[in-house]
């Protein structure tokens, strides 16, 4: 069956999209409201896309009435934190994405622990076991999407899961992230990862 995305709603291609799209990392974002408190969300239109600079970029769409907090948070502040979700904190990071009131810290209503970043001044948060730590590169409106593209200036990575500090290699395997799934609450886990061996091409002799 084909679906014309040109005759669909914007629900319709939601649902198409992130029901194939799949799984899809989550950014858990921390910025700072206008009051200074910790702003929390989670987004999985969401992805690494360069490393020259480190870039990541995030789709962030709108509530019906006004830009999500994150955006407007991040529009003003030109910082963020990529805080990457441990199985240990998937329900706390579904209950942030709850449409609170602006203005209101997700951290402080649901007694989510932060520490201090490194290079910024939004906080990550506990618990996870890597974090990035972003500043705001460009923002591109293409339609009713929002797309923001972060520099990442640096990460955070728990040292359990720093494999060999030397070569900058860490064990993802082992952290025991979530990923979105489609559907409202759909989760997966990315404990059952396999290796497929790189084929090398080898010219052949004539």
């Amino acid at each position: 069956m084909h679906f014309d995305f040109k005759k669909l709603e914007p629900l319709s291609r939601y649902k198409l999209m992130t029901g194939l799209v799949v799984p899809r990392p989550i950014a858990w974002v921390s910025t700072l409201n206008q009051d200074r408190s910790v702003n929390l969300a989670p987004f999985s239109f969401f992805n690494a896309i360069g490393t020259d600079p480190g870039l990541v970029v995030l789709g962030i769409g709108d509530h019906p009435d006004r830009p999500k907090d994150t955006a407007v948070n991040i529009e003003r502040e030109k910082e963020f934190v990529v805080n990457l979700v441990p199985e240990t904190l998937a329900q706390a990071m579904s209950d942030s994405a709850t449409d609170y009131p602006a203005g209101v810290s997700e951290v402080e209503l649901l007694g989510i622990e932060t520490t201090p970043s490194h290079c910024i001044a939004p906080p990550r948060i506990e618990g996870c076991p890597a974090s990035l730590e972003c500043v705001l590169e460009r923002i591109l409106l293409i339609g009713g999407n929002r797309i923001v593209f972060g520099e990442v200036l640096g990460c955070w990575v728990a040292d359990d899961f720093v494999s060999h500090p030397e070569k900058c290699t860490v064990s993802s395997d082992r952290m025991e992230l979530v990923g979105r799934m489609g559907g409202l609450g759909g989760y997966t886990r990315t404990r059952d990862g396999f290796q497929i061996e790189r084929k090398k091409y080898t010219p052949t002799k004539k």
